[in-house]
């Protein structure tokens, strides 16, 4: 087996994945995998981490929060309003793991809490690369180019 170094990871935090700048912005620096974190929902990651895993010829870990009406704590002000209305699974899931590919590690678990541990080869990653590598050999920065700004953000820049 050769030795393939470190695994460079990268995520972003709900709809922040649907945003192709900041997927080419981790592409360009070399993610190999992706987790996607996002507040729980099996309509959110279940197109997108397949999408993601193929554009980005990377793993992609899409990780979702479930809650249920029963979670729902009683002494929560006006958590009566809430139980009564709420669906019995608010946020249900959906975690799951895609290759890079795009075909499924782990398929979406829905509406479940379980401890879910899946192998990833890095050979993988390379192996699909070979055939598309939008931040390599046919990313055409002769065309197109993306300008990231990686200064810390502030509410003020005083110029004296």
């Amino acid at each position: 087996t050769p030795k393939l170094g470190p695994v460079t990871v990268g995520g972003l935090n709900c709809w922040e994945n649907w945003l192709p700048l900041a997927r080419a912005a981790l592409y360009a620096q070399g993610e190999d995998l992706h987790v996607a974190i996002w507040p729980g929902s099996q309509r959110n990651t279940e197109d997108i981490t397949r999408h993601i895993a193929r554009e980005s010829r990377s793993y992609v870990a899409s990780v979702s929060g479930l809650m249920r009406r029963s979670d729902i704590d009683p002494s929560l002000p006006h958590s009566e309003l809430l139980i009564v209305t709420a669906d019995e699974f608010m946020a249900d899931g959906g975690y799951c793991v895609a290759g890079p590919d795009g075909e499924w590690v782990l398929e979406p678990v829905v509406g479940e809490e379980t401890l879910e541990v899946v192998e990833l080869d890095h050979t993988r990653v390379l192996e699909e690369r070979h055939s598309l590598d939008v931040a390599g050999h046919y990313s055409r920065p002769d065309v197109v180019s993306l300008r990231v700004n990686r200064k810390r953000q502030t509410t003020a820049e005083f110029d004296d």
